[in-house]
């Protein structure tokens, strides 16, 4: 049988159709993986309103998805779909996906940020890994999980609220820099006392579009390659090294990086941050990046 979810978060938008055996309840074969930079969460943080054009944008993306979703014999109406950070921020989310429901037929749900940290480490880990010795991070545009078998948190910390709050110039600035590093910091504190009942964690996975363009980027990797980005470890240290490289350059010298998205270019180095102060303040010392994440954990659900 078909089956196929929807992610729709901060900054991007996931569909996934797999096929799916329900007597093993397993996936046995990927038919599309598709991912989309809707930048939904647009302005967001400031106003807790979605705005016109970014709602357009994801308007055009889900008639696409859509279309694909009944192309491969799936059913809009069954397509399992939430929406994270920036629905449970925006005041008129549920008149949104009013508008979705009535013109494409998806039903989209709110996830709280438990829920979604659940739904992430269950669809984050890759083949082989033990679920007991690992956890998840997963860095979206509102939103920061970190999760483990024994549980964990959500945080309101992403990539574009972040760049929106604090990197605004272009290049940013030394004061900008400082100033994210230290909020980020700051947001992280709920992490380290977690972390500290959690020694037999050994493994950090991180997914979503901050690690997979960081793994892209450190493999120099011209088109993009769940394969090849699923086998990569980065360590502190090359997290650290690619946060002060995103530092100095501008955002179009950021697009000119190896497969790397447009319209993440100005978003990444926020993102990259929290990557690397995760890493440092929970004392990992590298991370192994999966092209996994919330859109399976639907499915495997």
């Amino acid at each position: 049988m078909i089956r196929s979810s929807i992610d729709l978060g901060t900054n991007t938008c996931l569909l996934l159709i797999v096929e799916w055996d329900p007597q093993q309840k397993a996936i046995t074969c990927v038919l599309r993986d598709e991912a989309t930079v809707v930048r939904l969460g647009e302005g967001v943080d400031q106003t807790r309103m979605l705005q016109v054009a970014p709602m357009e944008r994801v308007l055009w993306c889900l008639k696409d998805y859509a279309e694909t979703v009944q192309l491969l014999g799936g059913n809009p109406a069954e397509t399992i779909c939430v929406a994270t950070s920036q629905a449970r921020d925006a005041m008129n989310s549920a008149e949104f996906f009013d508008r979705i429901k009535n013109k494409f037929n998806f039903s989209f749900r709110t996830l709280s940020g438990d829920q979604e940290a659940h739904l992430t480490f269950l669809g984050g880990l890759l083949p082989g890994m033990d679920r007991d010795t690992a956890a998840v991070i997963d860095i979206g545009g509102g939103s920061t999980e970190i999760i483990s078998s024994q549980g964990g948190h959500s945080v309101d910390l992403g990539s574009v609220r972040y760049t929106e709050r604090y990197l605004k110039s272009n290049p940013v600035t030394d004061e900008e820099f400082w100033a994210c590093q230290e909020a980020v910091d700051q947001e992280l504190q709920v992490f380290i006392s977690w972390r500290k009942k959690q020694l037999e964690l050994t493994e950090l996975v991180a997914v979503a579009g901050t690690a997979t363009s960081l793994a892209a980027w450190h493999l120099g990797l011209m088109e993009f390659d769940s394969n090849r980005v699923d086998a990569t470890i980065l360590s502190r240290g090359d997290v650290h090294r690619m946060v002060e490289e995103l530092k100095w350059r501008t955002i179009e010298e950021r697009r000119q990086l190896p497969c790397m998205e447009p319209m993440r270019a100005d978003v990444l180095l926020a993102g990259a941050i929290i990557l690397w102060r995760a890493l440092e303040l929970l004392d990992f010392k590298d991370c192994r990046v999966s092209s996994r994440g919330l859109r399976y954990g639907l499915i495997l659900e």
